[in-house]
């Protein structure tokens, strides 16, 4: 192989590894999704806004209905939505590290924090990604869990289990009742949460005395002025996390083969095979 040609193959590696895209994903799945309030998604002023924010170029783009949220809300929280109250919105971006980031617009987003999102979507198993929320106009945040939800569906190319996807709902509906209950600070209804599933974990129980006990304890360790309404919501979002767990954590794993990019892998792979047969190629025209 001459001297010219060994500089094209160079070339066009350099190339092929300068633009092939940085988290290589299969045909099923897209690095950067938003999904978007079907109110915000329908008005041009309050997408834009919502664009500029995020900041991405050519996301693959997915709407949260009314009918989604209600189908959540309703076995949950009671509410009740119509099709012009829907402006949350997510993007979720898996070409960035591997832990979990959430960005939350607090200026827009009222209610629900960066640390209560982080709680109900590792109740779901996901552990990775850039998450970011937030709202053309003042919103509580509640229903955005079901647009990120989503995204990762899209990047992914693979669906949550319904029953992983309630519990994490439940999780952030439970939450966010009990700051507007008690008055509560959001992070220390988080930390309570997290504090009480990952003893729940510990002790890998599912009889419901020993959670209320938990839960109680853990409780104790706040001041906060707690109901025992709110206290049995909470062990019921924790039991339903609890026995969601197995699906959780097995979409979790799905999450982690994408993020790692199998089909990256084969794809560098047959590209130093192509590279390999070249040099090879050159060694026998030589002799």
């Amino acid at each position: 192989m001459s001297g010219k040609t060994i500089g094209a193959v160079i070339f066009l590696i350099i190339a092929i590894l300068i633009f092939a895209p940085v988290g290589f994903s299969g045909s099923d799945g897209a690095d950067v999704v938003v999904t978007y309030g079907e109110t915000t998604f329908n008005n041009a002023n309050y997408k834009s806004i919502v664009d500029n924010y995020f900041g991405v170029d050519n996301a693959k783009e997915s709407v949260i209905t009314a009918n989604d949220v209600n189908k959540i809300s309703s076995g949950i929280s009671n509410k009740h939505y119509n099709s012009n109250q829907i402006f949350s919105c997510a993007m979720v971006d898996l070409t960035s590290d591997n832990n979990i980031r959430i960005d939350v617009d607090s200026s827009m987003i009222t209610t629900v924090t960066p640390s209560m999102y982080k709680s109900a979507l590792e109740s779901a198993g996901i552990t990775r990604g850039y998450v970011k929320i937030t709202s053309p106009v003042v919103a509580t945040g509640e229903s955005a869990l079901a647009g990120v939800m989503q995204c990762y569906e899209e990047s992914t190319g693979v669906d949550i289990p319904d029953e992983v996807k309630d519990a994490a709902n439940a999780e952030i509906y439970t939450q966010a009742e009990i700051v507007d209950n008690t008055g509560a600070s959001a992070d220390d209804v988080a930390k309570i949460m997290d504090e009480v599933k990952e003893e729940v974990a510990k002790q890998n129980t599912t009889d419901r005395n020993t959670i209320v006990s938990i839960v109680n304890n853990v409780v104790n360790n706040y001041n906060i002025n707690i109901s025992d309404s709110d206290i049995d919501n909470i062990v019921n979002t924790v039991e339903q996390t609890q026995a969601v767990k197995d699906q959780a954590a097995d979409y979790q794993s799905q999450i982690n083969d994408f993020v790692n990019s199998e089909e990256g892998q084969s794809f560098i792979d047959s590209l130093l095979a192509f590279i390999n047969s070249l040099l090879h190629g050159s060694s026998s025209a030589g002799n």
